[in-house]
C-alpha cells in the first residue's frame, strides 16, 4: 500500500502485523477477536495522507500477545533482516500485554541496528470511536520514517515503543496501565521523543548510529526462570525453581536496592545453583531505582555467592537479555561480563 499522493514517497516503512487490540474487532458474540489488516486500512483512510510508501506483512495468523513465543520474536527479527535494505524503517503492530518483552527481545537480537523499529498498538480497538489506535499507528509511522533535518540520517536507530504520545526505548519499557491510554512507562530513562503539535526528539538520549553492519541473532535460550521473593517464601518453593534439571539462568527479584533474606537455607540454595553453573541475576522489584549489592548487609553476601547485580534493568529486559546472552554459548566468565555490561542501552552504568 502506497500512501504517497504523487507516487514519489519521501520514505518507505514496513508494517509487521502480529495482532493485538490494534487489530481487533467484535464478533457476533461481542468478543474481541483478531481481524485481517485490510480492515484496518479501510477504517483508517487518513493513512493515505502520509507521503510515504507503507507496506504490510503479517507474521501469520494474528495472535493475542499473551500467546507470543520466542519463535515469534525470532520471526520478527528475520523479517526485518530480509527487508532491511528495502525500507527506511519498521513498525511492529503488537498487543500491549507482552509488548515490552518483545521490544526488549528485539533490541538484543538486532545488533548494530541502524534503522528505526517502532512497536505500537492500542488499548482500544481501531473500530471504536474513542480509539487510540489511529494516533499511535500514524505517529509510529512518522517516527519510523523520521530523519535528522540537516544530516538526513536516521533519527532513532533503536528498537522503541510509541504509545500515548511518548516514545521510549524498548528495553526500558514496562506496561503499567490496563485501563488508561498511558499504558507504558520508562522509570529509569527519559523519553526519546514526545508527540505534541510537532514531534520533539530528545536527541541526547537516543543511541548513535552504529559503525558496523546489522547483525541479526537467531538464538535465544528459554531455559530461564524468574524467582520473585516475598515474606514467607519457603525453601521448598525456592528449590522447586532453582533445581530444575536444565535450568541455565534465573532472575532473582529482590527487595529495594537488591536485598534478600539471609536465612541459611536460602543462601545454600543460591550457592548450590551457582555451583551448578546457573547464572543468577539480581533485579529489584521496585519500578524505580537500581540494584546496589552490598549497600546493606542483606545484599552484601550475594556477590560472594556469585549473584550478578542487574543495576537498573527492568524485569522484561532482564529476562530477554538472559535468554540472549545464554544463547550466545560463551564461557562462564564472558557470559557474566555480558550480563553486567550495557549492550543496548538497557542499563545505566554509574
Amino acid at each position: 500500500m502506497s500512501t504517497a499522493p504523487d507516487n514519489h514517497p519521501e520514505a518507505s516503512v514496513l508494517v509487521i502485523y502480529t495482532g493485538g487490540t490494534v487489530g481487533m474487532a467484535y464478533n457476533r458474540r461481542g468478543e474481541l477477536v483478531p481481524m485481517n489488516f485490510d480492515q484496518i486500512r479501510r477504517k483508517m483512510p487518513e493513512l493515505r495522507q502520509l507521503n510515504m510508501r507503507v507496506e504490510v506483512q503479517s507474521l501469520g495468523q494474528p495472535i493475542d500477545s499473551s500467546n507470543v513465543t520466542i519463535e515469534d520474536w525470532l520471526r520478527i527479527a528475520a523479517l526485518i533482516q530480509e527487508n532491511y535494505a528495502r525500507y527506511d524503517g519498521f513498525v511492529v503492530l503488537h498487543g500491549t500485554d507482552t509488548m515490552a518483552y518483545s521490544a526488549a527481545a528485539l533490541s538484543f537480537l538486532l545488533e548494530n541496528l541502524g534503522k528505526t523499529v517502532v512497536f505500537t498498538g492500542a488499548q482500544v480497538p481501531v473500530g471504536r470511536i474513542r480509539t487510540d489506535a489511529r494516533r499511535n499507528l500514524i505517529t509510529a509511522l512518522e517516527i519510523a520514517a523520521a530523519r535528522h533535518p540537516m544530516a538526513r540520517t536516521v533519527r532513532v536507530p533503536e528498537v522503541c515503543i510509541f504509545f500515548n504520545d511518548v516514545l521510549i526505548r524498548g528495553n526500558r519499557a514496562k506496561k503499567v496501565e490496563s485501563q488508561q491510554y498511558n499504558a507504558f512507562r520508562s522509570e529509569n530513562y527519559p523519553p526519546l521523543a514526545r508527540a505534541g503539535i510537532e514531534l520533539e526528539f530528545n536527541d541526547k538520549q537516543i543511541r548513535l548510529l552504529p559503525a558496523a553492519r546489522l547483525r541479526v541473532h537467531q538464538r535465544l535460550d528459554e531455559r530461564v526462570t524468574v524467582l520473585p521473593l516475598f515474606p514467607g517464601i519457603t525453601e521448598r518453593m525456592v528449590r522447586a525453581q532453582l533445581e530444575a534439571a536444565d535450568l541455565r539462568g534465573a532472575i532473582i527479584e529482590t527487595y529495594g536496592s537488591g536485598n534478600a533474606p539471609t536465612a541459611p537455607w536460602f543462601l545454600q540454595c543460591l550457592r548450590e545453583a551457582t555451583d551448578r553453573g546457573v547464572q543468577l541475576l539480581n533485579v529489584s522489584q521496585c519500578e524505580e531505582g537500581r540494584v546496589m549489592q552490598g549497600r546493606y548487609e542483606t545484599s552484601a553476601y550475594l556477590t560472594d555467592l556469585g549473584v550478578l547485580g542487574g543495576d537498573d534493568i527492568t524485569r522484561e529486559a532482564a529476562i530477554t537479555k538472559l535468554m540472549f546472552v545464554l544463547g550466545l554459548e560463551r564461557s562462564a566468565a564472558e557470559t557474566q561480563r555480558l550480563l553486567t555490561h550495557d549492550l543496548r542501552g538497557e542499563i545505566t552504568i554509574v
